[in-house]
């Protein structure tokens, strides 16, 4: 298996961000020991959410990088530390030439919305924008079947890397979030399948749901905090899912993160 995973090179002419060194390095350390472990992750990151306000000090430098801001014409609103914020997600092409250079697939520009949610981010000293979290997104088995199918195998290949990468990095993973496409989360054979999809995994640790527009996006976090994610992506036509963003804001994103 490459051992090779691309970051940016040229990275502080784009953005200015105090903490972005700090987040590199513990990806690349998340990076090495779950390929290490025998995770095939992607060459570029899925994504990188990043925090700030006004939004522009962000989505400027992501527009002159090729980045279409707000290209599924969505927005995401994410209920922080009980705080209100808005994600507005940034995505690259997939000829760019800034792939090659190691951008991001996608950026999740996330700003507060309002006077008390912007003084509990900059409260928190990460500095303005921060990165929040950057995300490898995970190799998925190969899709020849139809999506229910595929789902019985996809689910039980996530369930089994959240396993490996937790031992892996030594840290309780997050939440298995599993967004689906309507037509398995609406087939009448899904409850009786689920529970051996699931295997062990106890019920607070998993949420299913149908991913808007479909496709299918399976993640979790796996550094305390939320600094680091993983996510398997087939097929999606937006970059996030509604009810997946808040579940993840309220219950496994803060702006308090730990070391």
């Amino acid at each position: 298996m490459k051992n090779t995973i691309s970051l940016p090179s040229n990275f502080s002419d784009y953005l200015q961000i105090d903490n972005a060194d700090i987040r590199f390095q513990e990806a690349i350390d998340v990076a090495m020991k779950i390929k290490d472990a025998g995770v095939e992750i992607y060459p570029n990151m899925d994504h990188a959410a990043i925090f700030c306000d006004p939004p522009h000090l962000v989505a400027d430098g992501l527009k002159q990088l090729g980045y279409v801001n707000g290209w599924d014409a969505r927005c995401y609103p994410s209920p922080v530390d009980g705080c209100d914020y808005i994600n507005v997600s940034a995505q690259l092409s997939a000829d760019s030439p800034a792939k090659k250079e190691g951008w991001f697939d996608y950026v999740a520009v996330v700003h507060p919305v309002d006077k008390i949610a912007l003084e509990h981010m900059l409260g928190q000293g990460h500095g303005n924008p921060f990165i929040h979290h950057l995300t490898w997104g995970i190799v998925a088995p190969e899709n020849r079947n139809n999506d229910f199918e595929y789902a019985s195998r996809v689910v039980p290949f996530m369930v089994n890397q959240r396993e490996i990468i937790g031992k892996a990095i030594g840290d309780e993973p997050g939440t298995l979030i599993i967004a689906l496409p309507e037509n398995v989360v609406s087939n009448p054979k899904l409850q009786d399948e689920l529970p051996n999809w699931l295997g062990d995994l106890n019920e607070e640790d998993y949420q299913v749901e149908s991913m808007q527009g479909g496709g299918f996006l399976i993640q979790f976090f796996v550094l305390t905090g939320g600094r680091i994610e993983v996510a398997l992506r087939v097929n999606t036509t937006q970059t996030f899912n509604p009810k997946s963003v808040h579940k993840i804001s309220e219950d496994e994103i803060s702006a308090i993160q730990g070391e």
